[in-house]
């Protein structure tokens, strides 16, 4: 056993060097130790699931009003004074022995570093003894191990932590995140329980990149069966999304503070949030895909317009994959591209190449389709599509502040903008940047599981298409990202959820009490709107003529908002699929008035057979 202690406290080392401290401080720090001048507080590690409190973690302070009642300023002095062995010691006891006078329910954590493993105290019987006198058993003390040392003989932590194992202690990894040796602490001694990094709470409920590593953490937890404990949870949008995430414990000063005798059970405000609220919106990850020609294009390097068309035919014979070759001006503006299959055959021809080789390749040139960079990936494939064919072959010459930047080849444009109707159809419209078909079922699916009564809207334009022909695209796209803002403006971004299911088509999925305001407010805000996508004859005259298939005169209404509403109660629907076939029926319904803006609501009966309809119109 000694020899296994000896290696592991030769295998840690602390990187960070020790600030010199003042011999005052040195004496105080000694008066503090030798007096027992320390006392404990306790915080509670809250489970969501129970709705309970499933322990406390032992924290150590020094005396009061001083600077040394700080556990960061005592554990400095400690390792000044080549103390922090027999510190920590004192600390645990001290924690072991007013944990059980209070009786506290649960598990005790307490702060350990790895160095101070090696404690032989720790292991023997001295430790035992003490637990045996005050009625406190090893399995209930879980070792919460700090991450401030560096470990370079894992083999020597396993053993000691086994050794730990075998006496009846729990273990556990604290601040997961804050540094990489305490992944691989996970990794290499499987911990019971695992505190993700106060970090990583913070902000959780609006930070993407927060929610997706803590949601990437919970599953390394469960394919490794630890439970892990979210630190520092202090916001109610950070305690909604840790809950609704699935992440077994939570602590932070929003649960309790640390106290010298803290509550047993849960608050009312606690237990309310635990209990009381639905699912949460989660964060949304937009598209991956970059939505704009500056993440493909390529800087192709150019030639100015005296380059002997020779030298041009010589760089596509050296470079098989080279397609276009774009002509630029000293200066950096654009002027034309030459295309390889171009060159290639003028000069298969009898004698062309001894004509037009020593002179200016302009002669070969075509015209290009000339784009800034930081147009969207959809309006250069628009473009293209009006384009003509020649400009298939050779793409877009980029151009950023007027000055050449690079080629953007047609086919990548294709390629990518295929990704992301992919990507659209299924995670997140490219368009409005609203999640897609498939965030929207797994939210409602979230609303079903948690038994949360919610309203689920179809918001549809009518009379879109021919707007869209009569207007252009351009202006289409505009009233449709205009709808979308509309949505999102409207709805409590915590409780409700917006999505874009394609097209002009868009869920609400509603759990605010004054649902029937936000869609009220959203019909009000899209009145209000849309004539600022429509000509003044056109609203004076109340919509615009055009022609039908046949080239016959019809006149089409102005654009106008339909939105069908299910009240959906619990029980009442099983999957996504239900919900989504009755909210189609009920847009249905919304779009059979005259004129204008509807609303219908549906409401099944007690018994779930019938249905009731509301129209309201606007």
């Amino acid at each position: 056993m000694n020899l296994m202690l000896d290696r592991l406290r030769a295998s840690t080392a602390t990187p960070d060097p020790i600030s010199p401290v003042s011999q005052a401080d040195r004496d105080a720090f000694h008066r503090i130790v030798g007096g027992r001048q320390l006392s404990a507080v306790f915080q509670p590690l809250l489970d969501f699931r129970a709705a309970s409190y499933m322990g406390f973690e032992g924290l150590i302070r020094g005396p009061v009003g001083t600077r040394l009642h700080s556990p960061v300023a005592l554990l400095n002095l400690a390792r000044a004074c080549d103390m922090t062995m027999e510190f920590e010691r004192l600390c645990r006891e001290i924690v072991f022995r007013e944990f059980r006078r209070l009786a506290l329910p649960g598990k005790l954590f307490v702060n350990v570093s790895i160095s101070c493993l090696g404690d032989p105290f720790f292991l023997s019987r001295e430790t035992r003894k003490i637990l045996d006198e005050i009625g406190l058993h090893p399995g209930q003390i879980v070792i919460e191990l700090t991450e401030n040392q560096h470990v370079s003989d894992f083999s020597a932590l396993r053993d000691v932590l086994n050794a730990y194992r075998v006496a009846g202690y729990h273990i556990a990894v604290d601040d997961l995140g804050e540094g990489f040796s305490n992944l691989r602490i996970w990794s290499e001694v499987h911990p019971e329980y695992v505190k993700i990094d106060r970090h990583f709470i913070s902000g959780i409920a609006d930070d993407t990149m927060k929610f997706h590593m803590v949601k990437a953490m919970r599953d390394l937890g469960e394919a490794s069966q630890a439970k892990l404990i979210a630190e520092g949870i202090e916001t109610q949008a950070e305690f909604e999304t840790i809950r609704d995430l699935g992440i077994d414990f939570g602590q932070g000063f929003l649960i309790a503070r640390p106290a010298a005798d803290p509550g047993r059970i849960p608050d009312e405000a606690t237990r309310m949030l635990i209990k009381d609220s639905g699912p949460i919106t989660f964060p949304f990850v937009q598209s991956p895909i970059g939505n704009t020609l500056r993440n493909l294009c390529e800087p192709i390097r150019p030639v100015v317009p005296e380059t002997h068309n020779d030298e041009v035919y010589d760089r596509f014979e050296a470079d098989p994959e080279l397609m276009v070759i774009p002509v630029v001006e000293a200066a950096g503006k654009p002027l034309g591209l030459i295309n390889r299959y171009s060159v290639t055959d003028r000069f298969a021809r009898p004698f062309q190449r001894e004509v037009y080789g020593r002179k200016a390749c302009t002669l070969l040139m075509d015209t290009p389709l000339i784009v800034d960079i930081d147009t969207s990936i959809q309006e250069a494939s628009r473009i293209l599509a009006h384009a003509e064919r020649q400009h298939m072959l050779d793409g877009f010459m980029v151009i950023e502040g007027g000055v050449y930047a690079g080629l953007v080849s047609a086919q990548v444009v294709v390629a990518r903008i295929t990704d992301l109707q992919i990507h659209a159809a299924r995670y997140a419209n490219p368009l409005t940047q609203l999640p897609g078909n498939v965030p929207i079922n797994e939210h409602i699916d979230r609303l079903l599981e948690s038994d949360s009564s919610f309203v689920a809207c179809y918001c549809d334009l009518d009379h879109f298409k021919p707007y869209n022909d009569s207007y252009g695209y351009r202006k289409g796209d505009e009233v449709i990202q205009f709808l979308g803002s509309v949505l999102a403006q409207v709805c409590d971004v915590r409780r409700d959820f917006v999505g874009h299911v394609g097209g002009d088509d868009f869920v609400m999925l509603l759990q605010s009490e004054s649902w029937r305001e936000v869609v009220d407010e959203a019909m009000r805000r899209f009145g209000a709107g849309i004539p600022a996508f429509l000509d003044g004859v056109h609203i004076g005259q109340g919509g615009y003529w055009g022609e039908d298939r046949r080239g016959q005169p019809v006149f089409h209404p102005l654009p106008a908002l339909s939105i069908g509403c299910v009240v959906v109660e619990v029980g009442e629907f099983h999957s996504h699929h239900e919900i989504s076939a009755a909210m189609s029926a009920a847009k249905k319904q919304a779009k059979k008035k005259t004129s204008g803006n509807g609303v219908f609501v549906e409401r099944r009966r007690a018994n779930g057979a019938a249905l009731i309809g509301e129209d309201l119109r606007h």
